[in-house]
């Protein structure tokens, strides 16, 4: 398999996953290829970075050029949020960020007029269709194949930290469920999603994906949708555990974790450090865990047996790998982090929202407020 792990290292990349919605009602809007047009426009301003359709036409992303830290991918990051909000203003519309919109029917949604979601609707009907969710996907690049590798297999034990964190999908069809991260179940009904194996090296790997797309299930390994997957193409690791973001400080302080986080496992790797090993299924359980529970619960220790409060891992993690987020240039950015362990993640301020007066339009104006960056939320 062709790959493109050539560095440098470390550089980050980050996509976020919008909703368009009617600036008053706050409802999704099919409206995609409107603004992908407008957005082209000769009048408009050109910026770094792409803004991208996604799998429904209420949906759209936003996708940042490699950086070398979170102060670089930030200051695009916040021009594309205020592209994209400016541009859909123009409509009548606006955008919001979250795991899940509050009162949206996924029955209501236009899939994008584009060949590859519609052989993936014709291929997996109910189940993609559903899939009305909103995630947030950091690359980070390295250098070396089996780097690459090693870092992907020791990203799997951190993914319930982050996805507690980052949880941010307390409703779903104008219901609450009880989920701090409704996304994960939504999304779990995907094949080839969750934690990935482990693979022993790049040879392996390029063993496992041949198999797979010489049996027919799938054409590429960009059809792997696990939390956590080498990006062969790009030549980073994808890591794709987390909810969409309200706030811009948000993604960026997880950005720039995740970012210090490769960079250990990679010099454990270039020391010649072995992974610990895990058994898969507390891999999984840990991030259920995370998914019902968000930061208020706990996680399994692992690899010991002995439960753990969540935030109480989260700041021992945080608080390890902070010296390499200051190497990197990213670790201002870490405040991000440090508001959603002392003030909460979104699913936690969304339900104080809901709590004021039930009264889920106003969680979405709250959602949309913060992610232009005028809410408290």
């Amino acid at each position: 398999m062709e790959h493109h792990f050539t560095g440098p290292s470390y550089t980050i990349g980050i996509e976020e996953e919008l909703m368009i919605v009617d600036g008053e009602s706050f409802e999704l809007v099919n409206a995609i290829e409107s603004l992908l047009e407008d957005a082209r426009a000769p009048s408009t301003k050109s910026i770094d970075g792409e803004i991208k359709p996604e799998l429904m036409e209420s949906v759209l992303e936003i996708a940042t050029n490699p950086a070398a830290n979170t102060a670089e991918a930030g200051a695009q990051l916040r021009a594309l949020r205020r592209q994209v909000r400016d541009t859909a203003g123009q409509r009548g519309l606006t955008v919001g960020s979250a795991g899940t919109h509050p009162f949206a029917l996924w029955e209501d949604q236009r899939i994008a007029a584009r060949s590859r979601y519609r052989e993936l609707v014709s291929a997996l009907r109910f189940v993609a269709r559903q899939e009305l969710i909103f995630g947030l996907h950091v690359h980070v690049g390295l250098d070396d194949p089996d780097k690459a590798i090693h870092v992907a297999n020791g990203m799997r034990v951190h993914l319930p930290v982050l996805l507690a964190l980052s949880a941010n999908s307390p409703f779903w069809r104008g219901d609450g469920t009880g989920m701090a991260s409704t996304r994960l179940p939504i999304f779990r009904a995907f094949p080839r999603v969750g934690v990935p194996p482990s693979y022993r090296d790049w040879a392996d790997y390029e063993r496992q994906i041949e198999f797979m797309v010489s049996s027919g299930v799938m054409e590429d390994y960009t059809y792997l949708w696990y939390d956590v997957r080498p990006h062969p193409n790009l030549g980073t690791v994808e890591i794709r555990a987390c909810d969409a973001q309200t706030r811009v400080e948000h993604t960026l302080g997880l950005a720039a974790l995740i970012q210090a986080m490769v960079k250990e496992l990679a010099e454990h790797y270039e020391a010649g450090t072995h992974l610990g090993e895990y058994p898969w299924q507390m891999l999984d359980e840990n991030r259920w865990l995370a998914a019902r529970h968000g930061l208020e619960g706990e996680l399994v220790d692992l690899p010991s047996n002995e439960r753990i409060a969540t935030k109480a891992l989260a700041r021992r993690l945080v608080d390890r790998l902070r010296e390499h987020a200051q190497d990197l240039g990213s670790a201002d950015d870490l405040a991000g982090v440090d508001d959603l362990l002392s003030r909460g993640n979104g699913a936690a301020r969304q339900l104080i929202v809901y709590e004021a007066n039930h009264d889920l339009r106003e969680v979405m104006a709250e959602i949309v407020a913060a992610t232009s960056g005028d809410g408290e939320s």
